[in-house]
Order: structure tokens, then C-alpha cells, then sequence
């Protein structure tokens, strides 16, 4: 073995996930941008019930 513990490893391991939550949270976007995301892929959704019914005859 190299001589690394378990308490360097949990240390590792905590600095980074505290690391990557910092990143996530400066990258996260914003409450706009997520609506607008969620509002296109609710009418993709919508326009493609359409043409799967048109395609049917329905």
C-alpha cells in the first residue's frame, strides 16, 4: 500500500463534492431559461401528438 488512509480519502472525496456543487450552482440556469426549455418541449410534445393523430386519421 502507498500509505493513504481512509481519512485522506474521505477528505478528497469531500472537497470534491463540495467542488462540484459549487459548480453546479454557478452553472445552473436560470428560472427563464428553464421555463422557456420546459415550454418548447411541451410543444414539441403537442405537435408531434398532432401529426402521430394526423398520420392515424384520427
Amino acid at each position: 500500500m502507498n500509505g493513504c488512509g481512509y481519512g485522506k480519502f474521505f477528505l478528497g472525496m469531500t472537497m470534491g463534492m463540495a467542488a462540484g456543487a459549487a459548480m453546479g450552482m454557478t452553472m445552473a440556469p436560470s428560472r427563464r431559461e428553464m421555463r422557456r426549455v420546459a415550454h418548447k418541449a411541451a410543444k414539441n410534445v403537442t405537435e408531434a401528438v398532432e401529426t402521430l393523430t394526423d398520420a392515424m386519421g384520427m
